[in-house]
């Protein structure tokens, strides 16, 4: 447990972090899966519908530097082609 006040403060300061990275961390990672799963199932119109929504939190999660600007990068990229090539 922390002891002085400095490090009470930046206890509840990484608390607070922690929990709006898990939320933008479960949302990429839900989305990716739904659409590995559309893919598989060859449902590509459907899985292009949730491009939009895939781009605008991966963008959203490197702005607030949830995740660096080149994972993002790489994920848009990767879930593309993957809708891409079905």
């Amino acid at each position: 447990m922390p002891i002085k006040q400095a490090a009470k403060k930046a206890l509840r300061q990484s608390l607070r972090r922690q929990k709006r990275n898990l939320i933008y961390y479960h949302k990429i990672k839900g989305l990716i899966k739904k659409v590995r799963v559309l893919t598989s199932q060859k449902k590509t119109n459907e899985a292009k519908s949730l491009l939009p929504e895939i781009y605008q939190v991966l963008d959203k999660a490197a702005k607030v530097g949830v995740i660096k600007k080149n994972t993002a990068s790489r994920q848009k990229s990767r879930v593309t082609r993957l809708i891409s090539k079905s």
